[in-house]
């Protein structure tokens, strides 16, 4: 049973550091208003963030089925962190192309990246709050 709580604990852990990760972005959407040093961080925290919804995704899969039990919860995890991982490919392929030159197109994207990062905090909170009521 040890074994089972280990993979709980660590699963959760990961869950706040993938949420510290995304306020990290918010706030430097927010705070950073140069925008190469923005596209350089952002571009460095692409892979530790679909790094660490991997770890999520695969400790939420073990607890899964150790667990031997399909809840509703574990029904809205599985979009939740597919969509996750959508909207943070989408948004990294908007930041992309986004030449030095276009500053309307950089000031679109400071407005984007805010909604996307606001709408992915939005997600990770509610899954967890659906996942205590459940």
């Amino acid at each position: 049973m040890e074994l089972m709580q280990s993979a709980i604990d660590t699963h959760v852990y990961v869950i706040y550091f993938f949420l510290a990760i995304m306020l990290f972005n918010l706030y430097s959407v927010t705070t950073q208003k140069d925008f190469l040093k923005l596209a350089k961080r952002l571009k460095f925290q692409t892979p530790l963030y679909h790094l660490t919804n991997a770890i999520v995704i695969y400790t939420g899969t073990i607890v899964a089925f150790y667990a031997k039990t399909f809840s509703i919860t574990i029904a809205l995890m599985i979009p939740a962190s597919i969509f996750l991982l959508v909207i943070e490919i989408k948004r990294y392929k908007k930041m992309r192309v986004i030449k030095l030159a276009d500053k309307q197109l950089q000031d679109e994207f400071y407005v984007y990246a805010k909604k996307i990062y606001t709408i992915e905090i939005m997600v990770i909170v509610s899954i967890y709050i659906i996942s205590k009521v459940f």
